[in-house]
């Protein structure tokens, strides 16, 4: 096999190597039986003997299957896509988006595992490519090229996959601290264009006074990113 990362797709390869005993697990088994150790334990507990002993096999029978662990990998995030429901475009092509960032981010909430994954080591498998058709049918009618569709489809998932990051690391929590040490540190006079700023437009606040935790901006962030990239060039 190349080592340099230019092994085919596993989905051009056959579901499994044609030597050997006959199949005793499919790739789908396989794949849900590590989803399911990452969603208990986290990434790190995937592993190819981990999954083996889940299923009640050997290490060694899984590679007739799959290569490896990162063969592995782009089966589980691919696999998640299938939890997408993709309903018929009804013209709108913003709410369209918007519907499907919103799944998105659910589903990496179901699988805390995968914003990683969407971030550093994205893939396009069958059940991507059934979402990718749906996102381009939604923007069938928009002008932009395929090339701006394509940057707007990786912007929408690197967003939601940020927006969830960012709630597992401490969410609105996190921004309360971040906002009062701001607060703090303006006292100085050291920082006097952000002061400026922010006494003009100060950050969005709740019915509690207190600002807006952004993952609960995310979808008028996202629109406004998305109705950006998808304009025409001035």
């Amino acid at each position: 096999m190349p080592s340099d990362g230019s092994a085919s797709s596993i989905w051009i390869r056959p579901e499994r190597a044609a030597a050997g005993r006959p199949a005793q697990h499919s790739r789908a088994e396989i794949t849900a039986a590590a989803i399911g150790i990452a969603d208990r334990e986290g990434l790190d507990a995937v592993s190819m003997r981990r999954v083996a002993a889940e299923l009640g096999t050997g290490a060694a029978s899984l590679y007739r299957y799959v290569d490896t662990r990162e063969e592995l990998l782009d089966l589980m995030s691919d696999a998640t896509a299938a939890e997408y429901a993709l309903p018929g475009a009804d013209g709108d092509w913003l709410a369209g988006l918007l519907a499907i960032a919103d799944q998105a981010r659910a589903i990496m909430r179901r699988h805390p595992w995968l914003p990683g994954l969407v971030l550093t080591r994205p893939v396009i498998g069958p059940n991507g490519l059934t979402v990718l058709e749906h996102y381009l049918a939604v923007l069938d009618r928009h002008p932009a090229g395929i090339a701006t569709k394509l940057e707007a489809f990786a912007m929408l998932s690197a967003m939601a996959a940020t927006f969830v990051l960012h709630e597992q690391a401490g969410g609105a929590a996190l921004a309360e601290r971040n906002t009062a040490y701001v607060q703090h540190a303006l006292i100085s006079g050291e920082h006097p264009t952000l002061a400026r700023l922010l006494s003009r437009g100060r950050p969005p606040e709740g019915e509690t006074g207190q600002p807006v935790d952004p993952a609960d901006r995310f979808r008028d962030i996202l629109s406004r990113v998305l109705a950006a990239l998808l304009s025409p060039a001035g």
